[in-house]
């Protein structure tokens, strides 16, 4: 179990690297020196710059001043300390929305939802995985209608994690698909269900007026169904990412996050912005292209690895 543990974290820490580089070094050199006024300013643009955002990163800088105040002759290794239990107790924040819990034999329906391009599908996958592992009987459905490449992407994701899959043809009614998978999974026994949805955006009312539906079709086959709804999001796209987050939240009220491709991203405090931001816990995050690289979101991992000495 330790090394499961230990082995997590160093993905976490890799994933991280390219954030670690662009925040913990930088602030360590910053302080490193006598500190004045314009050092505030340095450390806001240093905190900015890893994605924090505006907010955030005010924040931080509010609490640094406050501490050295206090302990002006602080080292820089004090400074990261302060901001790492700050950091920490920012993402002890309660959500805004909590999942629902499935009656006794009923299945737990997930809804995926996010852009296209945010990994949606493949995340999806993977999360399948996670819970076969678990030895949960997973079924999965290919919402995306509106797109062909990703139902048969799924179709692929299915048959070489060996999960079960309700498809229909491109340009079907996505609740249909949401339906028959809802159906099939208590006729089978699943123990989750796991429902792919559209992700463009370009018409934001039709989408999410969709996505309403989806969740009626739910609730008529399951009470209470969907139980959770996870959005999808890219840390690559930094900011943009909180836009997203902010539009289906004020539409479908989310759950938790699966935040992707963490490891290509020098704006991993994303994770950090979206908390301040937005409540919403970050459930699942993504640390490579494999399909063992999807990994519960562990607040104390994330922490040390953004501020870990090498």
């Amino acid at each position: 179990m330790f090394s499961f543990i230990k082995s997590g974290f160093q993905k976490v820490k890799k994933a991280l690297t390219k954030t670690r580089l662009q925040l913990s070094y930088r602030i360590k050199s910053l302080f490193g020196q006598p500190w004045e006024e314009e050092t505030f300013e340095r450390l806001e643009e240093i905190l900015y710059e890893a994605d924090l955002g505006t907010a955030c990163a005010a924040y931080f800088v509010k609490e640094v001043r406050q501490f050295l105040l206090k302990n002006p002759q602080a080292s820089s290794e004090q400074i990261l300390e302060v901001l790492q239990k700050k950091a920490l107790e920012l993402l002890q924040i309660p959500p805004t929305s909590a999942p629902k819990s499935p009656a006794p034999g009923e299945p737990l329906v997930i809804l995926i939802v996010g852009v296209n391009g945010s990994g949606k599908t493949t995340s999806l996958a993977k999360l399948g995985k996670r819970f076969a592992e678990e030895d949960q009987k997973v079924l999965i459905a290919a919402g995306d209608t509106f797109r062909a490449a990703a139902i048969e992407q799924l179709d692929t994701w299915a048959q070489r994690l060996s999960l079960d899959i309700v498809k229909a043809k491109p340009g079907s009614d996505p609740s249909a698909v949401a339906f028959d998978a809802l159906t099939a999974a208590k006729a089978r026994g699943a123990d989750v269900v796991l429902i792919d949805t559209a992700g463009r955006l370009q018409n934001k009312t039709d989408l999410m007026h969709e996505l309403e539906k989806i969740k009626r079709v739910c609730h008529k086959v399951i009470p209470e169904a969907p139980h959770e709804i996870f959005l999808v999001l890219d840390a690559t796209v930094g900011q943009n990412a909180i836009d997203q987050a902010k539009t289906f939240h004020q539409f479908t009220p989310l759950t938790g996050i699966i935040l992707t491709k963490l490891d290509g991203s020098a704006k991993g405090g994303i994770v950090l912005s979206i908390y301040k931001d937005l409540h919403i816990p970050i459930r699942w995050i993504g640390v490579g292209e494999s399909a063992d690289d999807l990994m519960p979101f562990d607040p104390q991992s994330y922490v040390d690895a953004l501020f870990a000495e090498e």
